[in-house]
């Protein structure tokens, strides 16, 4: 069995990558329900073959661009529930061209996961120092 845990498999993927957006984003991916997607992305074969690529590849990390055509596929959500479709939604709208309903997303999410998702739009506008109250953006309680 795996122990990396999700912030650790976030924190690799990272390497060299200075773009604050992609920073909040995978962070966001990593921290929800220990790196639930980023444990897919490497793992479902399924998710990869609609997209033709990789999702995550072996040197450069997420491929933001094949996440927003795979969330452009019908049926691409079969084996995922509502609020982690919105985490991965929200995050790669952080990054690139997907938007996101707002409404969808509180609906779809719990009190912890809106949490995340907050934390990571701070991070975004403010960088991680924010995370800590560091940061020119308010702290999330």
């Amino acid at each position: 069995m795996n122990e990396t845990t999700g912030a650790e498999l976030a924190a690799k993927l990272l390497h060299d990558v200075s773009d604050e957006h992609v920073r909040a984003a995978t962070r966001l991916l990593g921290a929800h329900q220990d790196g639930f997607w980023l444990r897919r992305f490497t793992g479902d074969r399924e998710l990869t073959n609609l997209v033709d690529r990789p999702l995550i590849g072996k040197t450069a990390g997420i491929d933001w661009e094949a996440l927003t055509r795979l969330m452009r596929t019908p049926g691409w959500s079969r084996r995922a529930s509502g609020g982690e479709i919105a985490v991965l939604e929200f995050a790669v709208s952080l990054v690139g061209d997907c938007a996101v309903n707002l409404r969808q997303v509180v609906h779809a999410v719990d009190d912890s996961e809106l949490r995340l998702l907050l934390g990571a739009l701070r991070e975004a506008a403010h960088g991680p120092r924010a995370q800590d109250g560091g940061g020119s953006g308010p702290a999330v309680a």
